[in-house]
């Protein structure tokens, strides 16, 4: 549980200004453009992935409690929100939060393009307790924004180009010197004509009005791991809006929408399925066939089953998300009082009635027999 916080420095006890204060002072030692040794880019992103995770409320808990397993993660996918980041993104993250590495020092406004990068998108899919056993694979049709192909996503007119910013000789920035009782320092901030970006177009694109991207429909296709849950996502990296010429696209967030199943309820990775019994089932004992949303399980009742009895059957429940094994299928059962009894059947009743003993004053509530049968 301590991996990111011995990245970081820091304990389960830092405030989140303790850990974004760890983050900036190691990031900028370990900054790829300012440290040149060869583990420089892995410290980087592994300091920033562990950033990504405990500036987040949520993802933080998560992490403190179940590790990262509980961030999701199969295949670098970003299920339930954790991938491992890469060098791009934590680049990114950086330049997000604190500037980038050159504005600290008074420098460049940041790397040209990457604080452009487009929208991400977000669709929810809905699934069934079947597919979530097994796994799915949806075709999700998108109205974006995608590459002028007129202009070939710069925004200038065929045959022109963009020039350099005369403001700011295309550097994309604006400095400023300032003399204090300190001495004299540079403010520096990104250039208002260009918005950073170090060149402006003189005849923009008919098709995108300069934009060099355009309104459009594309299906993306998506592959759901069997063990998902409602708190699970997909992170599709690249697949959301193109950004404005030919800056970085945003991601496709795919959220999880587990449809319900009326028998069926959820715990983790068990499944727990009520079973109603007559009295002569659950005093003489039975064996029947149960379909669950996975498959066709046997189920023994032992004779002398009271109401309230959890039986499980290890490894039938759900798959475990980025591992082997499944969970367990939990059945409570439930012993049914028939109303409307026949005379015969009144009869039979008030026979039985005579020669069964006095029942226990107390009985195990279903809770402790629920976790007796998870202990099992």
């Amino acid at each position: 549980m301590s991996e990111y916080y011995e990245l970081l420095q820091v304990t389960q006890e830092s405030t989140d200004g303790e850990i974004k204060k760890a983050y900036r002072k190691l990031a900028m030692e370990f900054h790829p453009d300012r440290n040149k040794s060869p583990d420089a880019e892995a410290r980087f992103k592994e300091i920033t992935e562990a950033y990504e995770v405990l500036r987040d409320p949520d993802k933080r808990a998560r992490y403190d409690r179940y590790g990262k397993q509980g961030l999701g993660g199969a295949g670098g996918q970003g299920y339930g929100g954790f991938h491992h980041v890469d060098l791009s993104e934590a680049l990114n993250i950086f330049m997000r939060d604190f500037g980038g590495f050159e504005g600290l020092f008074g420098g460049g406004a940041g790397r040209q393009g990457e604080a452009r990068r487009g929208q991400d998108i977000r669709v929810t899919v809905k699934i069934t307790l079947a597919e979530v056993a097994a796994g799915a694979k949806r075709t999700i049709k998108l109205r974006t924004l995608d590459r002028c192909e007129a202009c070939a996503g710069s925004g200038a007119r065929a045959g022109t180009s963009a020039k350099p910013c005369g403001t700011c000789a295309g550097r994309g920035e604006i400095r400023r010197a300032q003399q204090s009782m300190f001495g004299q320092f540079v403010s520096v901030s990104a250039c208002p004509t260009c918005n950073g970006e170090g060149t402006v177009i003189a005849t923009p694109c008919e098709a995108c009005r300069g934009e060099g991207r355009v309104k459009a429909e594309k299906s993306v296709q998506v592959e759901i791991p069997a063990g998902v849950s409602e708190s699970n996502y997909l992170t599709l990296r690249g697949h959301g809006a193109i950004g404005p010429r030919n800056a970085p696209p945003g991601d496709l967030l795919v959220m999880i929408e587990i449809q319900g199943e009326e028998r069926f309820e959820r715990d983790g990775d068990n499944l727990i399925v009520d079973m109603p019994l007559s009295f002569s089932q659950a005093a003489l004992g039975i064996v029947f066939t149960l379909q669950t949303p996975i498959s066709e399980e046997k189920v023994s009742v032992p004779a002398g089953t009271m109401s309230g009895t959890v039986l499980k059957l290890k490894g039938k429940g759900m798959p475990k998300l980025g591992q082997s094994g499944r969970g367990d299928l939990l059945i409570r059962a439930h012993v049914w009082t028939p109303d409307n009894l026949t005379d015969e059947q009144v009869r039979l009743f008030r026979q039985l009635a005579e020669l069964e003993g006095e029942p226990p004053r107390r009985a195990a509530g279903f809770w402790h027999k629920l976790k007796e049968a998870l202990r099992a």
